[in-house]
């Protein structure tokens, strides 16, 4: 079970972690969880490309480790990157220390200071000590490209009915979702630029500030 719009008191019960950037401007923050996948990830760039538009990857470190000339693709391209730990770790299901040092081995890997955590799931201690050291990046849309009980026309639906002015969409540059990527994203992407928006990455510049009840605090 999972909610794809992500509703105001629950970002509002985490106001140290960034749901989406403090615009109304037509602007939107594509991210892509899981990857480099090499049978994935440099597809998802070419359509980006194609569009102009610019994404932040939160990767994960072994995949990284594995596929290097991939992450590499990433950079030179101009697209931001984050932490997505280092073997997709479960906050809820795993030790603290063991989280932390995870979460440490993908830094050293990726550079980064966003970490979105796998599943959105961080025990409270985690999230304390995390917050200290990194921008906690959730979203304000999840798209369930992950979710094999939805439609490829659901997931798009999902993005294009709900996506707004500073909204962070979440996809995943993975095997399991790339069915559906396929699908969705060249819609997305065709279907907000006619509508005159911009896809940019997640910068100091989009995180300067935090939403709380639909105003900057």
């Amino acid at each position: 079970m999972y909610l794809v719009k992500t509703p105001k008191f629950i970002q509002n019960l985490f106001p140290n972690f960034y749901w989406k950037a403090p615009t109304n401007e037509k602007i939107l923050y594509l991210t892509f969880d899981d990857g480099p996948i090499p049978e994935v990830t440099p597809w998802v760039l070419e359509q980006l490309e194609s569009y102009n538009a610019k994404g932040t990857f939160f990767c994960v470190g072994d995949n990284v480790k594995k596929h290097s000339d991939v992450f590499q693709q990433v950079l030179n391209q101009g697209h931001a990157i984050g932490n997505h730990t280092n073997n997709h770790m479960s906050g809820w299901s795993s030790d603290n220390i063991q989280y932390f040092h995870n979460v440490r081995n993908c830094a050293r890997l990726v550079q980064s200071d966003l970490f979105r955590p796998p599943y959105g799931r961080l025990k409270p201690k985690q999230a304390q000590f995390l917050q200290r050291h990194y921008k906690i990046i959730m979203w304000d849309i999840l798209s369930g490209d992950f979710d094999p009980a939805i439609s490829k026309d659901q997931c798009l639906f999902n993005v294009v009915s709900k996506a707004k002015g500073g909204s962070i969409i979440v996809f995943h540059d993975s095997v399991k979702s790339f069915e559906k990527l396929q699908y969705v994203l060249p819609k997305v992407l065709q279907h907000f630029q006619e509508q005159g928006y911009e896809f940019r990455a997640l910068d100091a510049e989009a995180l300067a500030h935090k939403i709380s009840y639909g105003k900057t605090a």
